[in-house]
């Protein structure tokens, strides 16, 4: 009975880690409170492109003391209490993929707080191809510890990812626009 409790625990802390898309956009935060939030977590002084990779590999467990999510052009950053934005410079989205085997959940916005994906530090290699063929990733990796592995893209592509771990495969089409997920959960290896 405890094992099945815990079990669906984690199942509901999955499913509810990860971000769907938001109906409007958050009002920017109050004057002060960018540099107040980013302090609270530790994150003061770093660029959007910076928190996001330290978030999203970093070993601690999760969830995180800090709610974080990718979106388009910024990352949404909250110590509980005030939320506040940090921009992505240039012309880069963020890609955040869990392959998975047999389990996964439903995400739009990836939580780099929250989400966990099924196959944690597991050896893949990832290709991306954009729609005119360019091959933008070919390489050899792992997942962090959280179940992802993320890559910075250009904005407004599209494409396909193809992932293959174990001798297993799987591909799934991606785009990079202003309305497109930064969370892949749904390429199964098979």
């Amino acid at each position: 009975m405890k094992k099945m409790f815990a079990a669906s625990a984690a199942a509901l802390i999955l499913l509810a880690g990860c971000s769907a898309p938001a109906t409007t956009h958050p009002a920017p935060p109050a004057a002060g409170q960018s540099g107040d939030v980013l302090a609270t977590v530790g994150l003061a002084g770093k660029t959007g492109q910076q928190i996001v990779d330290e978030l999203d590999q970093s070993p601690d467990a999760r969830p995180l003391p800090l709610r974080a999510s990718v979106r388009y052009d910024h990352v949404v950053i909250g110590d509980g209490t005030n939320e506040t934005q940090v921009p992505i410079e240039g012309d880069q989205f963020y890609l955040s993929i869990a392959p998975f085997a047999t389990q996964t959940h439903e995400c739009f916005y990836h939580s780099l707080a929250t989400c966990m994906g099924e196959l944690q530090e597991t050896d893949l290699h990832v290709r991306i191809v954009d729609s005119t063929g360019t091959v933008l990733v070919d390489e050899d990796t792992t997942t962090y510890a959280n179940g992802f592995v993320g890559f910075w893209l250009p904005q407004d592509i599209s494409g396909e990812v193809t992932v293959t771990a174990d001798g297993k495969t799987g591909t799934v089409p991606f785009a990079t626009g202003p309305d497109d997920a930064t969370c892949l959960t749904t390429l199964q290896i098979s």
